[in-house]
């Protein structure tokens, strides 16, 4: 992987862990921003160094699924399965199929298939197999919806 597509990787799990801080905690966008560019952003944290993040890359997903939430949500609720709802979700599933629609629908320069697989990636770092395909499937659906 060349260093710009793992940082743009490291952007995307970034975004997808500070958009779950924003909705557990409230904490507000530019104060939210501002501890990840300082603190979490290709830091060492417990001696693990992280890859450096390419952060326009990840304020422009964190700052775009914020904004176009309610229409993202929307969205999202049309391709769950029947008898299931955004609340039914896993916290951290839902900010990845929330990063995930939001490049999908605002990030035409990255290919369908890439943003796909990249938000795939994403789940495999926090969830097995079967909640991987499941973001595959979902979000397979929006980038029909949407591109």
């Amino acid at each position: 992987m060349s260093g710009s597509k793992k940082a743009r990787a490291a952007a995307r799990l970034s975004a997808v862990q500070a958009l779950y801080q924003y909705d557990m905690e409230g904490t507000p966008e530019a104060s939210l921003l501002d501890e990840f560019h300082r603190h979490r952003l290709g830091m060492e944290i417990d001696d693990e160094q992280f890859t450096r993040a390419e952060v326009p890359f990840f304020n422009d997903i964190v700052k775009g699924v914020i904004a176009r939430r309610d229409e993202i949500d929307g969205l999202l609720t049309g391709k769950l399965a029947t008898g299931w709802s955004l609340a039914r979700l896993d916290k951290t599933m839902l900010q990845i199929l929330r990063a995930g629609s939001y490049e999908l629908m605002a990030r035409a320069d990255i290919p369908t298939g890439a943003a796909i697989s990249e938000y795939v990636d994403v789940a495999h770092a926090f969830f097995n197999e079967r909640e991987a395909k499941f973001v595959n499937g979902v979000l397979d659906a929006v980038a029909k919806a949407v591109r």
